[in-house]
């Protein structure tokens, strides 16, 4: 199982803030995963339809698109925080 969260504009496109999901075959990456989400439903397309506006961490910690993915990871995407 993997515990995907979502956060701002991600949480809104999604329509949820959590969820618990079987981590699906061939997802071995954070690349991949994204790949996958994309293709769950319009929402969820919408919200990682360009990857590189998102930011991720796994385990609470900022990786890369080709970070790794394995069962019992906790993974949160978010946009990219600016300051004013």
């Amino acid at each position: 199982m993997l515990k995907l969260l979502y956060f701002a504009w991600v949480r809104e496109r999604t329509g949820q803030g959590s969820e618990d999901v079987a981590r699906p075959d061939g997802v071995a990456t954070v690349a991949d995963l994204m790949a996958w989400q994309a293709g769950r439903g319009a929402g969820y397309a919408e919200a990682f339809a360009d990857p590189a506006r998102l930011r991720v961490a796994v385990n609470q910690e900022h990786v890369g698109a080709d970070h790794p993915v394995a069962d019992g990871d906790e993974i949160a995407f978010f946009p990219p925080v600016t300051g004013g």
